[in-house]
């Protein structure tokens, strides 16, 4: 039975490396959604892709992107009726931007009520062009400025305490590859870049960052998750289990199918606690095609 179940774990941790992934949404929680979706519009050049109110359940969301959700990684924002504000956390970092020229990115964000936290220019001792900012719920973007990619909504970043531990999670429960690690002893921090594919300016990725000496971060309750897509949320959730026994985390939606809308989906908390949610590749563009009727 045990050499069985080694089998068994194998199989599904080697499945996982081959397995159809795309980051296909984050989801946040804010404080007036129209204002949201205005400024997303006019400062980041995004386009509104869906709206819609479910007074019975006192909430309304908005999907905003950069290209249609079938092929691109967007946004998902939630406004429940009445709430107004949201803590952050620390636990959160920012969301990535890139675009050709970010200098009128951050002027339009200064007209429109947004917050410029640090102005446009290169990082010590290298070449990329950056700037971050923050839009009127506080949520912090880095826009980078860079050549013509696929994916202009290019990065979630998370802070983490244990950057080799929770680079290991992601590769081995979700198979991302280490796409980029850098660690600024100088400057007390390490980074890393995990996701799909090869090039990091290509495509979607998450930056793990680890302050030095930082070993308690807050969640908050503006950040819900962010979706992945798979083509086998069973298995998927079986890899999931088997290296939050090894690296903590925890299931927290088994596997199995929406009863409203039939998407199989499973979500978890990394060894961090920050929530993902894995989500059938198929039934995913089904309930888009759904949606859209």
């Amino acid at each position: 039975m045990a050499a069985m179940e080694n089998v068994i774990r194998d199989d599904v941790l080697e499945w996982v490396k081959n397995d159809t992934h795309r980051f296909l949404n984050a989801v946040i929680r804010v404080g007036d959604l129209n204002r949201t979706v205005e400024f997303y519009k006019k400062c980041f050049g995004m386009q509104l892709l869906s709206q819609k109110d479910f007074p019975e359940e006192n909430y309304s969301k908005a999907i905003v992107g950069f290209g249609p959700q079938e092929s691109h990684f967007v946004l998902e924002l939630i406004y429940i009726y009445g709430v107004e504000k949201y803590e952050v956390g620390t636990a959160w970092g920012h969301f990535g931007i890139a675009a050709q020229n970010i200098y009128p990115i951050v002027e339009k964000v200064r007209q429109l009520g947004g917050v410029v936290t640090k102005e446009p220019g290169k990082n010590e001792g290298g070449s990329q062009v950056y700037a971050f900012v923050e839009d009127p719920n506080g949520y912090s973007f880095e826009l980078l400025q860079r050549g013509p990619t696929p994916e202009p909504l290019c990065q979630i970043m998370l802070q983490v305490t244990d950057l080799d531990r929770a680079i290991s999670f992601y590769e081995k429960a979700l198979g991302m590859n280490i796409l980029f690690k850098y660690d600024s002893p100088q400057h007390q921090f390490a980074i890393a870049m995990v996701g799909y594919g090869s090039d990091q300016t290509q495509t979607t990725v998450l930056e793990l960052k680890y302050d030095y000496n930082v070993t308690e971060l807050t969640a908050g309750n503006a950040y819900v998750h962010a979706a992945i897509g798979t083509s086998d949320v069973y298995k998927s959730a079986a890899a999931v289990a088997q290296i939050t026994q090894e690296l903590g985390g925890k299931i927290v939606h088994p596997p199995g199918p929406n009863p409203l809308t039939g998407t199989k989906t499973t979500s978890f908390l990394d060894l961090h606690g920050m929530k993902t949610v894995l989500v059938d590749n198929e039934d995913h563009l089904k309930e888009i095609k759904n949606d859209g009727q």
